[in-house]
């Protein structure tokens, strides 16, 4: 891949499978040979970990089965036109979970977000600032609703958008602010709001990543005029594939729902007759029934083992604040939860005596610990060039700004550069499932690996 970067769902994979010890081309951790030597495992010496990760995703089949045994002996496998179903179960409980009116399960969380802005009112000629530091499904959102993305510098402490950065990119065709709650850490929402308030902008929460964290305890997604959710395979809620939107705006919820129904009318659309039948155009981004029994059971375990990956964060940031070179997350400010889609740090390669950032993930992979750079840059990429080239763009756009170089330039995100190019580090959530001593040997190799950092660089 590009820069020699894992995606992160191809990263959150790899690391599961060498919990069940097929290496993939990494090396083998499982049955790695016993050695009293205290060298890294990359230098001959004995790996830190022998044993296996906690697998992803957790399945009981006593617990879990009998829902989705339930749902597919209905033979009522689709929720169309209800909100009754297994579907309407699922949005219920999540929306109990977060403290919100209503939540709409859509197919995943990319649709979820290309349906809260065109029912926000987002399109053509409109700008959306985001951040530069996040999966790639938040920009290609904008893109998908024909709105121009504008990116405002990361925070590289916290991983999140500066939100002191962002009133310089605010112009007259600013209409909404899209932030997001990046590796399960929330961004600085409430500066967001306060800017959003003042420029009477739309604030849309980007939480695919984000169950249940929370700013001065209240869950993100819910602070904004929405919130969106993703619970992909990889995800601490995970489904296979499956997104959320959520609101306590209860006729933008109800346009929501009918846009996701192919347009059916339903709430107040229903109740007008303006209103019949179908009555937008809407487009089939339905939840199964069977997709939403597996959220059911997954949802009973998510808060215990958020706050397990928690604590378990907390007390690896302790361990390795220290270790020259070595910086992990700081939070933003008010954040009274943080549930750790991936466990983020810095690399800085002065404390590391020549040893590079790849250097340093080839000896933690060796010592049994998977780890990954994480995101690449995300705004010098080819699909804004196939974006532009849509007849709607070149039709609302003045040709300099669907000029890539252009566009590049004036995006321009120096700090983002660095953090995806020099310094992040991941590990990932099922990592954070395993036990205080597993954080202890994650830290005891990062040292170790430390300690032997100049020899290491010369292999």
């Amino acid at each position: 891949m590009k820069n020699n970067k894992m995606n992160r769902r191809r990263f959150i994979h790899t690391s599961s499978a060498i919990g069940l010890g097929l290496t993939f081309g990494l090396p083998e951790v499982i049955s790695a040979p016993m050695s009293t030597s205290k060298k890294p495992a990359i230098l001959g010496g004995q790996a830190a970990r022998t044993k296996a990760w906690p697998t992803w995703p957790i399945w009981d089949s006593k617990e879990d089965e009998d829902k989705i045994f339930q749902a597919l002996r209905s033979g009522r496998w689709s929720r169309a036109g209800s909100m009754d179903t297994v579907v309407g179960e699922f949005e219920k409980k999540w929306a109990e979970t977060l403290n919100v009116k209503r939540c709409l399960a859509t197919s995943n969380g990319t649709n979820a977000l290309i349906i809260s802005l065109r029912r926000l009112g987002i399109g053509a000629g409109d700008e959306v600032i985001t951040t530069p530091y996040t999966f790639v499904a938040t920009i290609q959102a904008i893109l998908r609703v024909g709105a121009m993305p504008v990116f405002v510098d990361v925070n590289r402490a916290t991983f999140q958008i500066d939100a002191d950065k962002i009133e310089e990119k605010i112009t007259p065709n600013t209409v909404a602010i899209l932030p997001v709650h990046i590796l399960g850490l929330p961004a600085d929402i409430e500066k967001v709001m306060t800017i959003a308030k003042k420029h009477d902008l739309l604030v849309l929460e980007d939480a695919c990543q984000a169950w249940q964290a929370e700013v001065s305890h209240k869950k993100v997604g819910t602070i904004g005029n929405a919130g969106c959710f993703s619970f992909q395979n990889s995800k601490n809620l995970p489904i296979g594939e499956g997104g959320a939107i959520v609101s306590n705006d209860e006729r933008f919820m109800d346009r929501c729902f009918s846009d996701h129904d192919n347009g059916r009318a339903v709430g107040y659309l229903g109740q007008s007759a303006e209103f019949s039948g179908v009555a937008l155009a809407g487009t089939n981004e339905r939840m199964t029934t069977y997709q939403a029994a597996i959220g059911l059971a997954q949802l009973k375990r998510l808060d215990e083992q958020n706050t397990h990956r928690e604590a378990n964060a907390t007390y690896l940031k302790s361990l390795i604040k220290d270790i020259p070179g070595i910086v992990p997350y700081e939070l933003s400010p008010n954040v009274t939860r943080a549930v750790f889609h991936l466990f983020p740090f810095r690399f800085l390669k002065e404390g590391f005596k020549g040893l590079t950032r790849e250097g340093f993930i080839k000896a933690l992979r060796a010592e049994g610990i998977p780890s990954s750079p994480g995101y690449g840059a995300q705004i010098d990429m080819s699909f804004y060039r196939d974006a532009f080239e849509y007849k709607n763009y070149q039709k609302v756009y003045p040709k300099e700004m669907l000029d890539h170089k252009n566009f590049v330039e004036r995006n321009h995100c120096p700090e983002n550069d660095i953090l995806c190019n020099e310094e992040a580090l991941w590990f990932t959530q099922n990592m954070l499932l395993g036990t205080k001593g597993d954080m202890e040997q994650i830290a005891d190799a990062m040292k170790n690996i430390s300690k032997y950092a100049e020899e290491i660089s010369k292999l």
